[in-house]
C-alpha cells in the first residue's frame, strides 16, 4: 500500500513536470513566432481600411504571432494614436479570435503518432476554431450593417473611462519566462542569423511539445483516471455555468485562452474529458482572455483604447450567450470538430491541409487580391 502511494505521488509529480514542460513549449513557440512576425504583423494591420480584409488580416497576423493579446495590443495602440478607426479595428479583433485558435490545433498535432488519440485530440483542438468561426459568421454581418459591437463597446467605454488600470502578471509567465529567456540567451550565444535563431527556438518548442504530450497522456492513463472522469464529465458536464465561470477565472489569471484550452487537449486525447464537457470550458476561456486587454486599456485613460478592448469582450460574450444556451446551435461546432477528427483518423495530412488553408493560405490570397484590385 505504501509503495502504491509513493508510486502515485511520483506519477503526479511527473505529470506536473511534463505540464510545466508543455507550458514552456507553448511559451517558446510564441517567442519564436513573435520573433518572426511581430514587425510584419504591425505593418499588416496598419495596411487596410477595408473591414472584410481587416477580418483576414486579424486571422493572419494572430496566426503568425500566435497571440490574440499581441494583435489586440497593436490595434489598441493604433486606434489610440488615431492611425485606425474603431470600425476598422473591430473586424481585426474578430479575425484575431479565429487566428488565436491555431495554437490549439498545433498542440493536437503532438498526438499524430497514435491514430485514435490523434482523432480525439484534433476534435478537442478544433472545436474552438469552429465556435469562433461561427461567432464571426453571425456577428460580422451585424457589425457591418448596424455597427452592433462598436456601438455597444463605445457605450461601455463611456461608463468605465475613469476607472484606473490594474497591472496583473500571469503566474504561468512568472514560472516559465525565466527559463524561456535563458534558452533564448543560450541560442543567441551561437551568433546565428536572426531568422535561424528563431527557427531553432521553434524546433526546440516542438520537441518539448511532443515529449510533454506523450508522457502526460501515458502517465494520466496509468493513474486512476476514473475519478477524474467522474469529476470532469459528471460534475462539470452537468453544471455548464459553473464550468464557464471556473474556466473564465482560470483564463483571466493565466492571461491566455490558448493555455487553458491547450491544457485540456491531452485530457481529451486520453479519453478523460469528453468534447461536450470541454465545450463550456472553451466558452469561459473565450470571455476570460479579454480581461487583460480591458485592464490594460483602463491604464491608458484613452476612450478609444478602452472601446477596442470592450469590443473584444462584447464579441465573445454575445457569442457565448447566443450559441451556448441553444442546443442545436451548440452542436454545430462540436459536430464539425468531430467530422474533422474522423477525417484525421483516416488521413492525418488533412489536418495539416486544414491549418495551412484556414490560417494562412486563404487570408494571404484574399489580402493579396485586395492589394491588386486597389
Amino acid at each position: 500500500m505504501k509503495n502504491k502511494n509513493l508510486e502515485t505521488i511520483s506519477k503526479i509529480l511527473s505529470v506536473l513536470f511534463f505540464v510545466y514542460l508543455f507550458l514552456l513549449s507553448i511559451g517558446l513557440m510564441g517567442a519564436a513566432f513573435k520573433g518572426f512576425g511581430k514587425g510584419f504583423a504591425e505593418t499588416l494591420i496598419a495596411s487596410t481600411s477595408n473591414p472584410f480584409i481587416g477580418l483576414f488580416i486579424g486571422i493572419l497576423a494572430t496566426s503568425i504571432v500566435q497571440s490574440s493579446s499581441t494583435t489586440t495590443s497593436i490595434v489598441i495602440g493604433m486606434v489610440g494614436s488615431g492611425v485606425m478607426g474603431i470600425h476598422n479595428a473591430v473586424p481585426i479583433i474578430m479575425g484575431s479570435n479565429i487566428g488565436t485558435t491555431v495554437t490549439n490545433t498545433l498542440v493536437s498535432l503532438g498526438h499524430v503518432g497514435r491514430r485514435e488519440e490523434f482523432k480525439r485530440a484534433v476534435t478537442g483542438g478544433t472545436v474552438h476554431d469552429f465556435f469562433n468561426i461561427m461567432c464571426v459568421c453571425i456577428l460580422f454581418p451585424l457589425e457591418l450593417s448596424f455597427g452592433l459591437i462598436s456601438k455597444l463597446a463605445l457605450w461601455m467605454s463611456q461608463l468605465f473611462i475613469n476607472v484606473g488600470g490594474i497591472k496583473f502578471t500571469s503566474p504561468i509567465k512568472i514560472l516559465t519566462t525565466p527559463i524561456i529567456n535563458l534558452i533564448k540567451k543560450m541560442i543567441l550565444t551561437l551568433t546565428l542569423p536572426n531568422t535561424l535563431t528563431y527557427i531553432l527556438i521553434l524546433i526546440l518548442s516542438f520537441v518539448f511539445l511532443f515529449l510533454s504530450l506523450y508522457f502526460i497522456v501515458k502517465i494520466m492513463r496509468s493513474l486512476v483516471i476514473e475519478k477524474a472522469e467522474i469529476v470532469l464529465n459528471k460534475v462539470i458536464g452537468k453544471h455548464g455555468l459553473t464550468a464557464i465561470l471556473v474556466s473564465l477565472l482560470f483564463t483571466a489569471i493565466v492571461q491566455s485562452s490558448s493555455i487553458t484550452i491547450a491544457l485540456m487537449i491531452p485530457l481529451v486525447a486520453a479519453g478523460v474529458l469528453t468534447i461536450e464537457t470541454m465545450f463550456p470550458l472553451i466558452m469561459g476561456a473565450n470571455i476570460g482572455t479579454t480581461t487583460t486587454a480591458i485592464l490594460a486599456s483602463f491604464a491608458t485613460g484613452n476612450i478609444h483604447a478602452v472601446t477596442v478592448a470592450f469590443s473584444h469582450f462584447i464579441f465573445n460574450i454575445i457569442g457565448v450567450c447566443f450559441i451556448y444556451p441553444i442546443k442545436p446551435l451548440r452542436q454545430i461546432p462540436i459536430r464539425l470538430a468531430c467530422k474533422l477528427g474522423d477525417l484525421a483518423f483516416k488521413k492525418r495530412r488533412y489536418v495539416i491541409f486544414y491549418v495551412l488553408t484556414l490560417f494562412f493560405v486563404i487570408p494571404v490570397l484574399l489580402i493579396m487580391l485586395s492589394k491588386l484590385l486597389k
